[in-house]
């Protein structure tokens, strides 16, 4: 069995693979463009899932599973994959840790503004009129109830926040209060002093916080997205934010990435900007092989894959 990588593998984690799985051989490359010419060996390829095009597919005459080291499947050529029955698995859940993280660093960021006092310290200003405000009992609608959605919920218990969640299932999840469906968000919307999502990208979920939504929204409510750029309208987020329809926006992913420079958003006081960093963390890599590892060892006994399954027609 041959396995190719087009991606950079930290060589510690190269230095056990090889030792637990003697039988296979590893071809290290750091680029889809340095794999190419071994793709027509590939059984097994693991990528960051950005780089891969059809004619890629095409040349992989053996392939038969694709690891994605990435939650996120956007740019993956499904309809190429799906005709050639090539199997899909990603690291899903890996992010639960930093990015649940960010989520608190984030909130209390605002409410205790955070940068307001930076800034007051650059200029050597003594200013203890600035207003701080508390997290705790407060409430917490979370998009998502996957396994990130339910790392927020955790930690927001320790703050005694109240949890609510909602998925295209509306089923209850771990460490959630309630759970809706996503078609019911609306209605929610006016409980929730947090506004967290955490979504895929899918037809379903495209432009799912839109203008709508900003205006259901409490007028000191923050707002924040980790999932995906596009499950938000960045001009619809911008006229609520100008016209200060919730209190701040936090926002890690956008449309178009990186964010342009002229965007609006930028100087926006009621907006924090970060640039797609809430799921970086040094533990990413060892995680992620984890999940291949397990994979991998079923594979090669059984021929099947056990974890992280994703299924080509709805790309998730």
């Amino acid at each position: 069995m041959k396995i190719i990588t087009t991606c950079r593998v930290k060589d510690s984690i190269k230095d056990q693979l090889v030792k637990r799985f003697k039988d296979v051989s590893f071809v290290w490359h750091e680029s889809i463009s340095e794999a190419e010419k071994d793709l027509n060996q590939a059984e097994v390829l693991i990528t960051y899932g950005e780089d891969l095009e059809d004619h890629h597919i095409e040349a992989a005459h053996h392939l038969k599973w694709i690891m994605v080291i990435s939650a996120g499947l956007d740019e993956m050529p499904f309809s190429k994959i799906e005709e050639k029955g090539v199997l899909v698995t990603n690291v899903r859940g890996i992010h639960a840790i930093p990015m649940a993280e960010y989520v608190i660093a984030m909130i209390l960021q605002v409410s205790r503004q955070t940068k307001t006092l930076i800034e007051n310290e650059k200029q050597h200003n003594w200013d203890r009129k600035v207003k701080m405000e508390e997290i705790t009992g407060k409430t917490m609608l979370i998009a998502g109830t996957g396994a990130i959605g339910q790392e927020v919920a955790r930690l927001a218990k320790a703050f005694r926040i109240e949890t609510i969640g909602v998925s295209q299932s509306g089923k209850l999840k771990e460490h959630f209060d309630r759970c809706y469906k996503n078609d019911e968000l609306n209605s929610l919307l006016g409980e929730a002093d947090f506004v967290i999502g955490v979504l895929p990208a899918t037809d379903e979920t495209e432009y799912f916080f839109s203008k709508e939504q900003f205006h259901q929204m409490k007028e000191s409510a923050i707002f924040l997205n980790m999932g995906r750029g596009k499950t938000v309208d960045e001009v619809a987020i911008t006229k609520a934010l100008k016209e200060k329809q919730f209190q701040h926006a936090v926002l890690d992913v956008f449309e178009e990435e990186p964010l342009d420079e002229e965007s609006p958003l930028w100087d926006l006081n009621n907006c924090t900007i970060t640039p797609h960093l809430s799921g970086i963390s040094r533990h990413y890599q060892p995680r992620a092989f984890e999940i291949f590892e397990e994979n991998l060892e079923v594979y090669i006994k059984e021929g099947k894959l056990v974890k992280n399954i994703i299924d080509p027609k709805r790309g998730y």
